[in-house]
């Protein structure tokens, strides 16, 4: 049994990285389709915070047995909270400051389909990115 990582996992983009857009409505990944898997992580990447007054990034996990009736996922199927993998309240020290960051948010339900969204309460211009780690698979090795 292959017991190293990288022959262990498969990164799928959900979110490329874009500006959050509108606020409420954010960005919301593609359906991930995780049968032959066994395990998920989510990684949510934020950029540059350009403005000088408080953002809420948030970000938001959903499931669903078919693509077309995704839901949000319980917090108990979550490993974290989906508020510890979300900035708040962020205010850039000096108008146009990094505030780069990357969290993690893990996914123990049973649904077979899976997909990230990111909204946002303040700038539009906040870059954000996510992916979806799919580990324990059935057949190994899945690196290509």
């Amino acid at each position: 049994m292959m017991r190293d990582m990288h022959n262990n996992v498969d990164i799928v983009r959900s979110i490329s990285p874009v500006a959050v857009g509108t606020t409420g409505t954010g960005q919301t990944g593609v359906v991930v389709d995780r049968r032959g898997y066994d395990s998920v992580e989510f990684v949510f990447s934020y950029g540059t915070i350009t403005g000088t007054t408080g953002v809420t990034l948030t970000p938001t996990v959903l499931e669903g047995d078919a693509t077309g009736s995704m839901t949000s996922v319980a917090d108990t199927d979550l490993l974290g909270t989906e508020a510890a993998a979300g900035l708040a309240g962020v205010t850039s020290r000096v108008s146009g400051a990094s505030k780069n960051v990357t969290k993690r948010l893990g996914y123990k339900g049973g649904a077979r389909y899976v997909q990230a969204k990111i909204v946002s309460t303040g700038t539009a211009a906040t870059l954000v990115s996510a992916d979806v780690i799919l580990g324990r698979p059935h057949t190994a090795p899945v690196a290509t």
